[in-house]
Parts: C-alpha cells; structure tokens; sequence
C-alpha cells in the first residue's frame, strides 16, 4: 500500500474493495495487518464479508474448495485471499449471484485507483451490480415513486448524466427534451421521465449494462483520479460543490437507491463502510447547514456510532443553543436521503420546534 497498513483511515476507506477482492494483490494483503490490531475494522471487515457471503448464496464459496478450509469469508486462514497459478489474485469461483455479477462485468476501474474522494462511488457501484444479479426474475417489481427495479436503474442513469456531461463525456440517448436553461428540478424530473421511458423499451440487462458503463466512465475520468482537478467547483443539480464532493453524491444515491431495490427484492443492504459512510454524513451536514441558514435558531447536532461521535452547530452564530439532537450516522443519511421520516427518530432535548425544524428541512432535501 501507498501508505502503512495500520493507518486507521487509509484501510477503513479500502475495506468495500477489499470485501469484494477488488484491491491490487499488495494492498489485499497489507489489509489483514491492520485489522489483526484494530476492533473497529475487523468488525465491520467480519460484517461486509458477511454480507457477501449472504449476496453470493450457499454455492458461493469462494475458497472454492468446498472443503471449508479457510475462515469462510473468501479470505483463507490469514484473512488474505490466495493468488492463482498466473499471480492473480484470487477471484470468487462460486456458483452464487455475486460469483455471477462478478464474472460477468467488464473491467472497471478499482475503487483503490481512484483518489479517496471517488472510492465511495466505486463502492456503491460494486455493491449495487452486485444486488442487480439478483434482479433476473424482478425487473418489474416496483420499488420507489412508482418505479420498478429497472426505471430505478434507469433513473441513476439519468442522475449521473450531469457529473458525466460535465466531465466531457456523452449524454445518454434520447437527447435531452427540455430546456437546460430552467429550474433544475424540473429539468432533471423531465430527464429522469425521458430516460425511463427509453429503457423500458429495451432489454433490463442492457439497461444495467448502460448504468454500469457509465459509471466506469465516471470512475475513469481524470477527476475521479485527480484531487486538484477534483477541487474546482461546479453547479450541478442545484448545489455548487467541488468536483470531489459531487463524487460524494453519486455515491449517496447510488446507495439509497441500492437499498431502495434491496428492500424491494427482501434482500438488506448494508450501508456503505464506515469510513464512506463519515464522508456522507459530513457532506449531508454542510449541505443542511447551508440550507438552514445562518439566522436560523441553533440547534447542537450530535452524530455518533459505537466508534465515533462528532458535533455540529447548525444555524446563528449570534444566539444560545436551543435544542441538541443526537442521531445515528445511516438514520441521518436515510433521513437526507428521504428515507426515514422525521418523526421515526430521536426528538432530541431543549425546544422541540427548533429539533423538528431542523428534521424537516434534512428531509426536505432529498431529491432521490
């Protein structure tokens, strides 16, 4: 690895990869150095391999002896996946959904050539194909705002248009329908309708082959490998934010709608690692601090899990904190991402209006 193996934060950005084998044979091995030492990354590698396991079915040993040996994670006895004859590293051999989707992709780039800002996107993508290979008898079962499991595909194709657009790649056909110069959420419920509508004319897998192109696209574009060009700001969708965090964005729909499918087909998705999962939350708290204000009353936002805990104060800067809230980093993201209402969490201490201020207007920002 480019830097040591015990840095906290350089191996819990590389963990998804490293779940799903996608990291060079180096840095695969390097991985299991720090989680012999650190609680906090070995649980979650124990439960990102878990969920794999669980995508992959009873078939999908991916020690691929049948014979149990290893840990039964797909990473052998050390927690390190053998290479192959040829020096490859070691890809799953199993018979199960993530065995397919993994065999059938193209190449794309790894979540670890990306610069830090881009891994969580690569993640989610390879988490969502993932999910898709499940999806074969469930293209129509419907899953959110009246789409089914292919318009949702359809959708993240029409949502990843203005990043892709941006960084000078094609637009999807058809062309755009509506004036690019009006309110943009009407431009982008416009595109999303057009978009749709052309998918479910084609073949499901072809729509997923599509999104899934696209996205390593995205992932190969200069930007996503480029911090410094990655810090030059653009307004896309309605918020101007360096290039890096619009990255972060792609990553934060690509998720919500990975779970939106995987409660539509019963099968849980987990949230993103916990080190992706900090860049949402802080990401989500700038976007609401600028939506509330700086004359709004000030409430005292607490996020925290069982590993960490971080505090923002949202709001004037001139006046008392008048209420404080404490939430859980996936419920605040489920909460921006429209996904969980207000009154499903913690109403938090001091002036409840100020508390519930501040809860509608993170759910008012969901454009997912």
């Amino acid at each position: 690895m480019a830097t040591d193996a015990r840095d906290h934060a350089t191996v819990s950005e590389l963990l998804g990869a490293w779940a799903l084998r996608a990291l060079p044979t180096d840095e695969q091995r390097a991985v299991p150095a720090h989680l012999a030492d650190c609680e906090e990354c070995a649980a979650e590698a124990e439960r990102l391999t878990a969920t794999i396991r669980a995508l992959d079915g009873p078939n999908g040993n991916a020690n691929g002896d049948g014979n149990g040996n290893g840990n039964g994670n797909g990473h052998g006895a050390a927690g390190v996946p053998p290479d192959d004859a040829a020096g490859r590293p070691f890809r799953t051999t199993g018979t199960g959904p993530l065995a397919a989707a993994l065999a059938r992709r193209p190449p794309v780039p790894r979540a670890s050539s990306a610069a830090p800002h881009a891994q969580p996107y690569a993640a989610t993508v390879a988490a969502l194909q993932a999910l898709l290979a499940e999806a074969d008898e469930a293209w129509s079962t419907e899953v959110v705002h009246g789409w089914t499991v292919r318009d949702t595909v359809a959708h993240l194709i029409a949502a990843d248009e203005p990043l892709a657009v941006h960084l000078g790649l094609p637009g999807h056909e058809p062309p755009a329908d509506v004036p690019l110069d009006g309110d943009w959420r009407t431009e982008w419920e416009a595109r999303t309708r057009t978009v749709i509508a052309h998918e479910r004319a084609r073949d499901p897998h072809d729509t997923v082959a599509v999104w899934r192109d696209r996205a390593a696209e995205l992932l190969a574009a200069p930007a996503a490998r480029d911090t410094e060009l990655a810090a030059q700001a653009a307004t896309l969708m309605g918020a101007r934010l360096p290039v890096a965090e619009h990255f972060l964005v792609r990553a934060f729909e690509t998720w919500i709608h990975s779970h939106d499918i995987g409660r539509a087909l019963g099968r849980p998705v987990p949230p993103p690692p916990a080190g992706h999962l900090w860049r949402l939350v802080r990401l989500a708290v700038r976007i609401l601090g600028q939506a509330l204000g700086p004359r709004a009353t000030p409430v005292a936002l607490t996020v925290a899990d069982a590993s960490r805990s971080t505090e923002w104060v949202l709001g004037s800067e001139d006046e008392p904190v008048r209420a404080e809230l404490a939430l859980d980093p996936v419920d605040f993201c489920l909460l921006v991402g429209g996904r969980a209402a207000p009154d499903t969490l913690p109403p938090g201490t001091g002036d409840p209006r100020a508390a519930r201020t501040l809860l509608d207007r993170a759910a008012r920002l969901a454009w997912l």
